[in-house]
């Protein structure tokens, strides 16, 4: 039964948008500011005037049945963006955690999300696909656009995109020439440095280079230490070439680097609000990605060629207990390369059928040490305690060192093919999309776990005191193969240009594969087995996990009425999912985290995004998503979650900006632009039993800003209020732990264009 509220919520959204499609269209009023194109707006929520340049979408996404978010240059630089998790509920229903380091960059979209392993919205640099969730978050730097489509987009883009996917184009040297530097200082002790050059040597060549620095001393201070724990430095550079030999031709190139160095898990006792623990906690993460795509335009079709080269080190250093005791330390390293290629083949966007024929390829092949340390206090609570409590025979009296190796290699290659089409046909006001995708994919793991050690025990009958050596050697081959068949099919009725509404239907997938964090735990019951108790663990059942499977309806439009003023969105969306993986604590002292697959859940919600343009030099942008996401069949064979919440998907997300433009007629002065919004977020549940949750929450943000063609000064200032609230909540060992938002922050930025 759908909630009273909610039913009121969307009969007021439904009112307002069937409304306005009706309304007589009217010219458009287009209010521009000094940085923007004259082009159309083309986003579903529109907050900048940008144009579209994506190889695989063609038409302007206000004219696609998708919802769909653009942001544009000038929104990132007047809201200060630097990161993709910065846009976390300015997009409705879109919710990235900013929690632990880097490396954790789970995405919630529409109820759908993942802590760990496959990520559940894709990621498009440039066209260039990042298949590994742990390299999504790094900072932005001279971005154009970032654009964030909602719902299954797995026919154009593959697997793991059954969320959506993240499309984010940077400056391009052949439509901006100049230089442009930045500073930023802010509270933490925050420095952040760029500079870039773009420059056309020839009319058909262009070419820039881009650096950035970054120096944080964090927010969270480590009681045990008495020393910040979420400290960062990082910093990077990027070089794009482009090349127009004729028309018909286009040649694109970026290279990018970037290293990162940080402390993060800044994780605090639920029981007692302290972060205190006494060994050291890390993350770096060295990457170089290079894309290359090339393209060709013939009479009536044009063909492109994206070839990618990914490598990416990294390295995870974990306290993994979050105690000031000595339990039990992790040390994950990894390095990774990755090949991919992409041909598109399309048709014009001229004529009444228009297509689009793709095949698409990787190879990735990942290495990876893990090695667990067990510790002085671990050795005697977790495994001489539990030996004692559970072995009648023998008393277990010492271990033959202060430390134990659990060690954990890995060896993970991949390799994944597609073929995929959409066709495209448009008749009068109607315009049917229909498309399919033939996907493929192998995996394999290559694992040993070892471990070589020694115990002391007296048997309780006879009294006698004796040594054991443990050796325990694991090894063997895990293989996968996954085959999937995705199609989507939608309906737009176009009004005119800018008024439509459409329906779609569309699978995505998300694939399967090995959770390798469950290794430690399949060690050391292994080694419990060997001194007599413990049951062993089937290692192809604990660290397997299937594919997720999802099927999407949704219903929505786009809509401008009083001559452009107002603009918005709208999307009323149904998820079936099948198979949804779980990231789940496993019931008692153990160390590790389980990947499973619930039997099938439901969401269902919507969306609404508005830009309210009353007079010229005043912007108001609102955004709100509903989802209600629950159980539909999940029993873990000690509980029925049937009609429980899903945890870590919000319900609601409410963002809400105005933007007030004063013109000063001072020309080295420019404008003045004042600026304040709020972003809400909650209610969130954190476990399956819903018997913990943070709170529906907001965090209010203004800015003052004066901004000239030439430079531009931010002062500014986030979570005004000091609001206090929980991004994350975890186990480990059987304490509870959460990570806060980050306090009141304020900052100065400065932009400098030459």
């Amino acid at each position: 039964m759908i909630p009273t509220p909610f039913r009121r919520r969307f009969c007021v959204c439904l009112l307002l948008c069937v409304a306005a499609l009706c309304a007589h269209a009217e010219p458009r009023r287009t209010v521009r500011t000094h940085d923007e194109a004259p082009e159309a707006i083309d986003t579903a929520v529109v907050m900048d005037n940008v144009q579209v340049t994506a190889i695989k979408q063609g038409l302007t996404l206000r004219n696609r049945p998708v919802a769909a978010s653009v942001v544009g240059r000038e929104t990132i630089e007047r809201r200060g963006v630097t990161a993709i998790k910065e846009l976390s509920q300015l997009v409705p229903n879109f919710y990235i955690p900013d929690y632990g380091s880097r490396m954790t960059s789970s995405v919630y979209v529409r109820g759908l999300g993942a802590r760990i392993d496959q990520p559940v919205m894709g990621l498009n640099v440039d066209n260039v696909p990042y298949l590994s969730k742990d390299d999504y978050d790094f900072d932005l730097a001279d971005i154009e656009r970032i654009e964030v489509l909602r719902g299954p987009q797995s026919t154009l883009y593959g697997h793991n995109t059954m969320g959506g996917v993240m499309n984010i184009y940077t400056l391009s040297p052949l439509a901006y020439q100049g230089t442009r530097l930045g500073a930023e200082y802010a509270s933490g002790n925050t420095l952040r440095l760029r500079a870039s050059t773009y420059h056309r040597p020839s009319p058909r060549t262009g070419v820039s280079l881009a650096a950035r620095f970054m120096h944080g001393d964090g927010f969270f201070t480590n009681e045990y230490t008495g020393r910040t724990c979420d400290w960062e430095r990082s910093g990077g550079a990027r070089m794009r070439l482009q090349f127009r030999p004729d028309e018909r031709w286009s040649i694109d190139n970026t290279l990018a680097f970037g290293m990162l160095r940080q402390g993060g898990y800044p994780y605090a006792s639920a029981a007692t609000g302290r972060i205190a623990y006494n060994d050291p906690c890390g993350y770096r993460r060295t990457t170089l990605n290079d894309g290359l795509t090339i393209r060709y335009a013939a009479d009536g079709w044009e063909i492109a060629s994206i070839t990618s080269y990914q490598y990416s080190d990294d390295e995870m250093i974990l306290d993994q207990d979050f105690l000031p005791l000595s339990y039990f330390t992790l040390k994950q390293a990894r390095t990774e390369h990755t090949l991919t290629e992409d041909i598109v083949f399309r048709s014009h966007e001229r004529g009444a059928y228009r297509w689009l024929l793709g095949a698409f390829g990787f190879y990735r092949h990942g290495v990876m040490n893990a090695p667990v340390h067990f510790k002085q206090t671990g050795i005697e609570e977790l495994i001489l305690s539990n030996a004692n409590e559970h072995d009648p025979q023998y008393t277990y009296d010492a271990w033959d060192n202060d430390e134990l190796l659990l060690g954990s290699r890995f060896r993970n290659p991949s390799a994944g093919g597609a073929l995929y089409h959409e066709s495209n046909y448009t008749a009068g006001r109607w315009r049917f999309t229909a498309g399919l995708r033939f996907d493929y994919e192998h995996t394999r793991l290559r694992y040993r776990s070892s471990t070589q050690t020694g115990y002391t025990a007296t048997d309780r009958v006879s009294g006698t005191t004796g040594h054991y050596p443990l050796s325990i050697d694991i090894r063997n081959t895990l293989k996968r193969n996954f085959t999937e068949v995705l199609p989507k099919f939608s309906v737009l009725y176009a009004f005119d240009e800018i008024h439509n509404l459409y329906v779609s239907v569309a699978k995505g997938y998300k694939a399967g594969g090995f959770n390798t964090q469950m290794f430690s735990d399949v060690l050391q019951q292994k080694m419990m087995n060997e001194m007599g108790f413990g049951t062993v663990y089937d290692a192809d059942k604990v660290v397997s996990y299937e594919p997720e499977y999802s099927w999407n309806y949704e219903l929505g439009g786009h809509f401008s009425c009083m001559e452009g003023a107002v603009r918005g969105d709208f999307a009323l969306f149904y998820i079936d999912c099948r198979d949804q993986q779980l990231t789940i604590f496993p019931e008692g002292t153990t160390t590790g985290r389980m990947m499973t697959n619930a039997g099938r859940t439901r969401s269902f919600g919507g969306e609404l995004s508005l830009q309210v343009s009353p007079w010229q030099n005043l912007d108001i942008n609102a955004a709100y998503g509903y989802t209600n996401a629950r159980f539909v069949r999940y029993n873990d064979g000690k509980t029925d979650y049937k009609g429980n919440y899903l945890p870590y998907a919000p319900q609601h997300t409410l963002a809400a900006t105005g933007a007030w433009t004063i013109p000063t007629g001072v020309p080295w002065l420019g404008n003045i632009v004042l600026q304040a919004g709020v972003r809400c977020a909650g209610r969130i549940w954190w476990n399956e039993e819903n018997s913990l949750s943070q709170p529906f929450y907001a965090l209010t943000e203004a800015s003052l800003r004066f901004e000239q063609k030439h430079y531009s000064v931010d002062i500014w200032g986030r979570n005004l209020a000091d609001a206090g609230y929980n991004v994350f909540y975890f186990k480990s060992i059987g304490n509870e732990f959460v990570q806060r938002g980050r306090p009141r922050t304020f900052g100065i930025t400065l932009n400098i264009n030459l």
